[in-house]
């Protein structure tokens, strides 16, 4: 409890660790706050059945609480958001001049506040992809804030966890989202770092995934522990294994 985190993927897609984490809570009974920005419910949804988790059935019960980010986006720009529910878009800062996230913070804030009849084991929050706030028009710094009020909140007051993907590479010009990257990879609890095979494409080995354990944040003397498996993503699974020991090439 009171954890953040990180999952960042390099030159490939570590979108199988969100439906992991977000099948994981769900199953394990925690109120969950997805901010899904990438993805419509139903792609979420239709992944999540395949891993024995209802998206539908956990929004009806009350257990998730889901953010359609595509679909506020597209309400914001047509101006229907506000007409139906008198309330501000989470999103409503791709409207105004100001870059001000406090809107998602307070829809995050809401949504997991525990209220007298919940028997939810614990708050969390996900949000999927952190980096298409950038795209959207916030700041580096709008975005770190928005981080650090959700870690305030979720993990310290809460005793919940945090677990936000982004997009990095060493290689790219956006200096920003670099920025952003780099920042939340200095106070994670734990970093989830999935790479991309330097040797390119293989069919039976898709990545590299470096487990980072952050033991420096205890201010222990102890240095970070890493950890380094390859991987393969099956239909309803993945397979780990130590570096150059994949069944195909034994």
């Amino acid at each position: 409890q009171g954890k953040f985190t990180l999952l960042r993927d390099t030159r490939t897609d570590g979108s199988f660790l969100v439906h992991h984490f977000l099948s994981f809570y769900l199953r394990a009974g925690c109120k969950v706050c997805f901010v899904a920005l990438l993805q419509s419910f139903s792609h979420y949804n239709i992944v999540a059945q395949k891993l024995g988790v209802s998206l539908t059935a956990a929004k009806e019960r009350g257990q998730l609480v889901f953010l359609e980010g595509l679909k506020s986006c597209l309400d914001l720009l047509f101006g229907e958001e506000e007409e139906q529910s008198g309330q501000p878009s989470p999103l409503q800062f791709i409207s105004e001049s100001a870059s001000n996230l406090k809107a998602l913070f307070d829809f995050v804030r809401t949504s997991l506040t525990p209220t007298g009849s919940d028997s939810w084991k614990g708050p969390v929050l996900l949000v999927d992809d952190l980096s298409v706030l950038l795209s959207l028009g916030a700041t580096p710094v709008a975005v770190l804030d928005f981080i650090h009020y959700c870690r305030v909140t979720v993990c310290s007051q809460l005793k919940g966890n945090i677990v936000v993907l982004v997009h990095s590479n060493e290689d790219s010009e956006d200096e920003e989202n670099e920025l952003v990257v780099n920042s939340l990879c200095h106070h994670s609890d734990l970093i989830l770092w999935v790479e991309g095979l330097v040797t390119g494409f293989c069919k039976d080995v898709h990545g590299q995934i470096k487990i980072i354990r952050r033991v420096s944040l205890e201010l222990t003397a102890e240095p970070d522990h890493v950890q380094i498996y390859q991987y393969k993503i099956q239909d309803k699974n993945v397979t780990f294994f130590a570096r150059g020991l994949s069944a195909a090439v034994l």
